[in-house]
């Protein structure tokens, strides 16, 4: 069966970021249970990754199960009709995320839910009869999404959509920020709004920490500044937090670390505990009433297929209210500890550029590209499942890894830094 599905699989699966068919062969799964993947040939893998940062309560969780299995219809369209479970999860989310976010978009992915933003902020404008506003600011080395419009703002030259170049908008990018606080970016910032800002419309960054663009970590006090500069020339300010949301960052919101709050929130990934598909866009009062009042628009123009499917929202509402039942803030604080003692051995070896942890977030970074195969071979000979890209072996486990399991990742990223 499993030579079957390998030899199917190379026939017609495209697999992400890579050609068709795939370099290498990807590992069968059979069963996914607590913090463990199960492979085809018996193996037991630790998940490093949570399933692209989604799956922070482990796989087949009872409280998430129970949502899906519930006797519950399946699906209905979103226009013209509402249900419990998304007014359920729309009202919980404006409760937990920082004031004044009051209203909440729902999509299909985050993504969508950065497209979603992009409309908000270019709708906000043409109300305020400035159609001309229509950039969008942001700083080097972040990663939005693969839609066009999440492209757009990723890292023009460092990130994976340099193949897009001259199709995609050219939106106005600051420098990377810096690692710690320095008072000179927070001018740069400034002046870089102020010389575009009859052009801007808004300002996206992901807060605290830069996911797929870098694994970078810079200073919350940046995130002030962003949001002075927003006010003082009528921005809209979006923090992009699909990865940092729901706690990854030792706060529930990485905003929170900043003490401020955006006008647009994008929530994703650990929104649903990974088992389906659901973003949200939630936005304050002033740009909802702003858009609606776009006589261009007559809305925000949007609408999903499956915006608001109830079985989704279903499993996010239960995966919010798992995480918040449970001290969430001490399961991330001592996966860091974990990650701390046990990545320190890499800052020693030759070729690591540097060690850094976050929250439930470690990495290793590279001087030079990762030879993924060889250090995935090496987390594997461990035990564990990672998925390194350019120059960093990174891991961000689920929140309910217990210590053992931790340290176990901590040595394969180690492992596989020595040898990748």
């Amino acid at each position: 069966m499993s030579d079957s599905v390998r030899s199917l699989d190379r026939q017609h699966v495209w697999h992400p970021y890579g050609p068709m068919p795939g370099r290498s062969e990807p590992l069968v799964v059979t069963d996914a249970r607590g913090v463990r993947l199960t492979l085809d040939d018996g193996r037991e893998l630790v998940d490093g990754m949570s399933s692209w940062w989604a799956a922070v309560h482990g796989y087949r969780h009872p409280a998430l199960d129970a949502a899906l299995h519930a006797d519950a219809f399946s699906h209905v369209m979103f226009g013209g009709l509402t249900h419990h479970p998304a007014v359920e999860l729309a009202t919980r989310l404006v409760e937990i995320s920082p004031a004044p976010l009051e209203h909440v978009f729902l999509a299909d992915s985050g993504s969508i839910s950065i497209e979603v933003a992009v409309k908000m902020c270019l709708q906000y404008q043409r109300a305020r009869g400035r159609s001309g506003r229509t950039r969008m600011m942001t700083w080097r080395g972040g990663y939005h999404g693969d839609t066009f419009a999440a492209m757009s703002v990723c890292d023009p030259d460092g990130g994976m959509h340099a193949l897009w170049q001259g199709f995609l908008p050219e939106q106005v990018f600051a420098d990377v920020p810096p690692a710690t606080y320095d008072p000179a970016y927070d001018e740069h910032l400034a002046d870089l709004a102020a010389r575009h800002a009859d052009e801007l419309a808004g300002i996206i960054v992901e807060p605290v920490v830069q996911g797929a663009g870098g694994m970078r970590f810079h200073s919350p006090r940046h995130l002030a500044a962003l949001r002075e500069i927003a006010d003082r020339h009528d921005l809209v300010l979006v923090f992009d937090e699909i990865a940092t949301g729901f706690g990854r960052t030792g706060e529930l919101f990485a905003a929170d670390h900043a003490g401020v709050a955006p006008d647009v929130l994008c929530v994703g990934k650990a929104l649903t505990g990974g088992y389906l598909t659901m973003a949200a866009a939630l936005c304050t009062a002033a740009v909802a009433e702003a858009v609606s009042a776009d006589g261009g628009g007559g809305g925000l123009m949007h609408g999903p297929t499956f915006m608001g499917n109830p079985l989704a929202a279903r499993v996010a509402l239960a995966s919010v209210t798992e995480l918040l039942r449970r001290d969430w803030r001490s399961e991330v604080a001592g996966i860091g500890e974990v990650l701390t003692t046990g990545l320190a051995p890499a800052r020693s070896l030759p070729g690591v550029r540097d060690v850094r942890v976050l929250g439930a977030i470690g990495v290793v970074q590279l001087d030079h590209s990762v030879d993924v195969p060889v250090a995935q071979a090496a987390a594997e000979r461990h035990g564990v499942w990672l998925r390194p890209f350019r120059d960093l072996i990174y891991t961000m486990p689920p929140f309910v890894a217990v210590p053992d399991d931790v340290a176990r990742i901590g040595e394969a990223v180690v492992a596989a830094a020595a040898a990748g």
